[in-house]
């Protein structure tokens, strides 16, 4: 009997990229031209607002790793710290930018959330150090990818499918649909879910949206803005993202990121999944500047969709 294969509902067509689709990708150029360059002087305003160690924060390690500390304790999503994220420890896209904070001086980690198994969201190297010196970690992933844990003798995980969730004492942890797909080899894609997290703190009670990787899929984002209302802060993909033919299906571009952070009612969204690994054409300062004009399009203040530096700290 075949393994279950998990698909994008509402979608009538395919959207997993196969080696294949990145052949193609990479040997014929793509018909599509970018209209649009960063100003070579282009910074995007930076909050100077005071840290308030007392208050809820996050802080920004770099491409989706964020070290979100609330009440007493401290959740990480999509931890990676290593130089390369490939199957191999020695060819693959490279880290251009180095962790905002080293992995050796992150002090405590109650809780992890994974949104899939990519080899940038999920790093097998990162994650076995992570175990080493936080053994107590309760890992939560997509429904399917329990096993790759278990495997490497990590029992402390839970495992969840859209519109599921986990409560307990401090937390209470819904997945949420995303618009993307799965797999680390050849023949395992789609064998496991991908998905978002709204985290609810049940001390301060905030609400953390983490929408992991995805492509915009208006019906997704508005159910989580109608189901949970609004939220205290956002992490929101903002880059990876041309030729849109290629990465459109499965990766926003920052236009498509402020619909998500209007949609799901976000007072206050990050950037994520840019200027750390160069998985995608376009400029690596673009994802920003292109953020900053969707803004101001919108008439939206950028204090309310921020870009931080590595290892910022800022308080929602």
């Amino acid at each position: 009997m075949k393994s279950k294969r998990f698909t994008n509902k509402n979608l009538n067509k395919r959207i997993r990229r196969t080696f294949m689709d990145f052949l193609k990708w990479k040997l014929f150029k793509s018909k599509e031209t970018l209209k649009i360059e960063p100003l070579k002087d282009f910074k995007y305003p930076i909050s100077n607002m005071l840290l308030d160690i007392e208050k809820s924060s996050v802080q920004w390690v770099g491409h989706c790793t964020f070290i979100i500390k609330t009440g007493n304790k401290v959740i990480l999503t999509d931890p990676i710290w290593s130089k390369i994220c490939s199957p191999v420890s020695f060819i693959g896209p490279r880290r251009v930018s180095m962790p905002g904070i080293k992995i050796e001086k992150v002090n405590n980690i109650d809780y992890v959330l994974i949104s899939h198994n990519h080899y940038d969201h999920l790093d097998k190297k990162t994650v076995l150090k992570l175990f080493k010196k936080f053994p107590n970690i309760l890992w939560i992933v997509p429904i399917g990818l329990k096993k790759w844990f278990l495997k490497k003798k990590i029992y402390n995980v839970i495992e969840l499918h859209w519109w599921e969730n986990f409560k307990d004492d401090f937390i209470n942890c819904h997945a949420v649909p995303a618009q993307h797909y799965s797999g680390r080899g050849l023949f395992d894609g789609d064998k496991s879910l991908w998905c978002g997290y709204v985290l609810e703190c049940l001390t301060t009670k905030k609400k953390v949206y983490f929408a992991g990787d995805t492509g915009y899929n208006m019906l997704h984002f508005k159910m989580i803005g109608k189901t949970f209302k609004s939220m205290d802060l956002s992490l929101i993909p903002i880059g990876t993202y041309w030729p849109r033919e290629f990465m459109g299906p499965v990766h926003v571009n920052p236009e498509e990121a402020v619909k998500i952070h209007t949609d799901v009612n976000s007072k206050k969204s990050i950037g994520m999944h840019f200027k750390t690994f160069k998985l995608s054409d376009e400029h690596m300062d673009l994802p920003a500047y292109e953020l900053f004009l969707n803004l101001q399009k919108e008439n939206i203040d950028h204090n309310e969709f921020l870009i931080l530096d590595f290892g910022q700290h800022v308080n929602f």
